[in-house]
């Protein structure tokens, strides 16, 4: 385990900036209905930034995973819940952009013309009853229930018993810091606070994508607050790769921004 203080490691600072930046970009939006459309619309720059740090967190749990299995040799709950978290964000990053249908053209099948709220071909907005889907009627409450466990209890709950620390990181699973949860969990409360939109749903959505990015990132590769045998065993390498993702992150959200430029340029030369 590093022990460094979280406002010490630049991709925990960085994405706490990026996500500070996005809320701020939605409150100057609020006075101009086209531009907050634009900023939260499907295939807006929060749809993309989700999707590309989804994608991100699920190549990096596989990886922490596929290492961890080669160090050991062999396959344990730790291998296996990495492993398995790692398809599950995947499956997540390719549901936010209905497994590329839009980028590919590719028309939905009856079924889910029927059946998806958007007529996409995705399973979190299947309909459930007259009004509800998926994702509103039960994914929600999971995630909310999920995220305040991870986020709040269980590391509130590890400060006094680390054992509760040590029998989480047996299944592969990772307790963020603290004070970084805290900050996600208010930036997703002051989004829904203050800003009046049908999609406001979607910055809470990108705010806990970069979370999860950045403390996934911290906890298996650099040991921050993690009692396994990190990816990076060496402080100097470690605080070099801290900085180099640092970069990367901020290059995702550029990358962000263009696509959703481009899509907005589709939109309009298809119009």
């Amino acid at each position: 385990m590093v022990i460094r203080k979280w406002y010490s490691h630049p991709v925990l600072l960085t994405g706490i900036a990026i996500n500070v930046f996005v809320l701020l970009l939605a409150l100057a939006a609020k006075g101009s209905s086209t531009q907050l459309d634009r900023l939260l619309t499907e295939d807006g720059m929060v749809e993309w930034m989700q999707f590309l740090s989804f994608a991100m967190t699920a190549g990096l749990l596989l990886f922490a995973g596929a290492e961890r299995w080669k160090r050991g040799g062999k396959i344990d709950l730790a291998v296996l819940g990495m492993l398995g978290l790692g398809v599950v964000v995947a499956a997540a990053a390719m549901e936010e952009i209905s497994w590329f249908q839009r980028i590919l053209q590719v028309q939905s099948s009856e079924f889910f013309t029927q059946n998806n709220r958007q007529g996409e071909t995705n399973l979190h907005n299947l309909a459930i009853g007259s009004s509800g889907s998926i994702h509103k009627t039960i994914m929600i409450k999971l995630i909310l229930l999920a995220g305040l466990t991870h986020n709040v209890f269980l590391p509130l709950l590890a400060r006094s018993r680390p054992a509760v620390r040590n029998f989480v990181e047996k299944f592969g699973v990772y307790l963020p810091p603290l004070p970084v949860a805290l900050i996600y969990l208010v930036l997703v409360a002051l989004s829904h606070a203050l800003i009046d939109h049908p999609r406001k749903g979607e910055l809470g959505e990108m705010f806990g994508a970069v979370h999860y990015m950045i403390t996934v990132f911290a906890a298996y590769y650099l040991g921050h607050g993690y009692g396994q045998p990190a990816v990076c065993q060496q402080e100097g390498e470690s605080r070099l790769l801290d900085k180099l993702f640092s970069g990367l992150m901020a290059f995702m959200l550029l990358t962000a921004w263009l696509l959703a430029a481009g899509a907005g340029a589709e939109k309009y030369l298809a119009s």
